[in-house]
């Protein structure tokens, strides 16, 4: 008897985006070259997939929050794209109130040409009144106009003649070319919430939510029927450290899958680019370790 998938490993790129107290301080004056780096070294290790966030603007009252820097992830991952080759490129998430579908289906849909069909379109509600301010989008609706933005997208992405016909979104007798050339390019939810996790059972294909922990992620999700193949991203309660402390990484990874998790989002102790390689290359041995080890017990009890 076959056990449970094996669990993935993703990146939360740094450098991209840096949180108050979350960074490293060779972040700041690290390159884009220097994310390549880790995007080829991740792409080589065989992680699932890296990521980037966005936000327009942010409020100045915020940054202390939220952070400052946001890369743009279309244009980050153009680059990245032309820099790996198996590796998928996560939005994590794109506000959904911030465009048009129609917009984020042409855009990534070319990205997806680009990338040899390795998008992962991460999207979230939003939360940022102020940015929403300064947009000039609406705020207050923002959850029916997500669900209704959702299915347009299902409807538009890897489609040359899109049709949609809902509340808030209506289109047709248009051409979109390119398209996605993913026949389903996946659909995740972000967000912090049980509703967001309803949302992307609903709506999508996986859940990658924030600021939670494994334990409050696995109640929720014991009370959802999760569809065939639904992804769940989750990463650790603290940063792991893999060089010094490979038994309290392994058991880290343990707990995310325990928790629900298909796909493990790792956080690192870093001090240096050269040290974060060193981890990836780290905690992807260890993984790799621990699923030989669940095939040789599946094997036994063959």
């Amino acid at each position: 008897m076959s056990g449970a998938p094996a669990l993935q490993l993703s990146v939360p790129t740094p450098v991209v985006t840096m949180l108050p107290g979350a960074h490293a301080r060779w972040e700041e004056t690290a390159t884009i070259d220097d994310v390549a780096r880790i995007a080829q070294a991740a792409d080589r290790l065989g992680y699932h997939h890296l990521t980037c966030s966005e936000h327009v603007g942010v409020p100045a009252t915020e940054a202390v929050r939220r952070g400052a820097r946001y890369f743009d992830p279309l244009a980050t991952f153009g680059y990245l794209a032309a820099r790996t080759e198996r590796i998928r490129l996560a939005t994590s998430v794109l506000v959904l109130g911030y465009h048009h579908p129609l917009e984020i289906a042409k855009s990534y849909g070319t990205l997806d040409v680009i990338s040899g069909g390795r998008v992962v379109l991460g999207v979230g509600v939003g939360t940022l009144k102020e940015e929403f301010d300064l947009l000039d989008v609406p705020f207050a609706d923002r959850g029916a106009r997500a669900d209704d933005a959702l299915r347009a997208l299902r409807a538009s992405l890897s489609q040359f003649t899109p049709a949609y016909e809902g509340d808030y979104y209506a289109f047709g007798g248009l051409l979109v070319d390119p398209c996605a050339v993913q026949e389903r390019l996946p659909l995740w939810v972000g967000g912090r919430t049980p509703r967001s996790l309803r949302r992307a059972v609903a709506l999508a294909d996986g859940w990658c939510p924030f600021g939670i922990t494994p334990a409050q992620a696995h109640e929720w999700i014991q009370r959802e029927e999760l569809p065939v193949d639904f992804e769940i991203v989750l990463g650790p309660e603290n940063p792991l450290d893999p060089i010094k402390e490979p038994d309290a990484a392994r058991e880290g990874l343990a707990v995310l899958a325990a928790s629900g998790a298909t796909i493990a989002s790792a956080r690192f102790v870093h001090h240096s680019l050269a040290h974060y390689l060193e981890q990836l290359e780290a905690l992807a041995a260890i993984n790799s370790q621990k699923q030989t080890s669940s095939q040789r017990r599946d094997g036994s009890h063959g």
